[in-house]
């Protein structure tokens, strides 16, 4: 079996996904395909060696649908022959767009693939695609249905994790992330999103906040509370996890 190797990595900065974030006029696909326009020039790759393009799209809708993949290929100008395809496997879709890219080279299958992922947030918001296991009761009910920071909560009271624990942890992410940057260990890997004239719209990730202290992180109310106890998800949660009604 031919082994599989990753030959390149790059992604764009991460911007704000809100409305006031430096990307949000900066479409889904136009975000797409400067990575790989960089991944074109980096490696001087010619047209059409590119055997596939494999994205990872949590919501496939609007302007994020439609086979973005193949799109990005083409406006990226990766070439006429070059295919697409998006996959979704909600937050492990642009890990699993790499699994399968590698798969396709192990396979014999292809020798050159590009895998990865793509969301803009900020104009195609979470749940856009409406799909049947938050909307269909006759899904959403039996699967016990609940948002992420809902989930998350259970996930910290099932393991003992208090509200200091995890912002103390918040707190040291913020304070790495920043160093990492000023190090330059994002310097490879990272590239920035200009507009049409070549002016830089975002280099650097903008959701960083160094100065998070304790104290400010604890100024702030429970985000997923009011939800959890009005939207009835803490009787869900309780309900596929009965021992957390011990707990409490």
């Amino acid at each position: 079996m031919p082994e599989a190797y990753i030959y390149d990595h790059v992604r764009t900065p991460r911007g704000r996904g809100k409305a006031d974030g430096s990307l949000h006029e900066v479409t889904a696909l136009a975000l797409a395909t400067v990575p790989l326009q960089a991944l074109k020039e980096r490696n001087n790759l010619g047209v059409d060696v590119v055997d596939d393009v494999i994205l990872g799209v949590v919501d496939p809708v609007g302007e994020a649908g439609s086979d973005i993949a193949r799109f990005a290929a083409l406006k990226s100008g990766l070439g006429e022959a070059v295919p697409g395809v998006q996959i979704s496997r909600f937050c492990a879709s642009g890990l699993d767009a790499v699994n399968f890219a590698a798969a396709q080279v192990m396979a014999g299958q292809h020798e050159l693939v590009i895998g990865g992922g793509a969301e803009s947030m900020s104009r195609v918001g979470i749940g856009a695609s409406g799909g049947a296991w938050p909307m269909d009761p006759s899904m959403a009910v039996p699967a016990y249905f609940m948002p992420q920071g809902v989930s998350a909560d259970l996930i910290a009271t099932k393991y003992g994790f208090s509200r200091d624990d995890v912002d103390a942890y918040a707190v040291q992410s913020q304070q790495r992330a920043a160093k990492a940057w000023d190090e330059g260990r994002f310097n490879k890997s990272v590239v920035p999103v200009k507009d049409v004239n070549g002016l830089t719209i975002l280099a650097k990730d903008e959701h960083m906040r160094p100065t998070t202290t304790m104290q400010s992180l604890g100024q702030l109310q429970a985000s997923f509370a009011a939800v959890g106890m009005m939207g009835g998800f803490d009787a869900v949660a309780i309900q596929s996890h009965p021992e957390i009604e011990k707990i409490n």
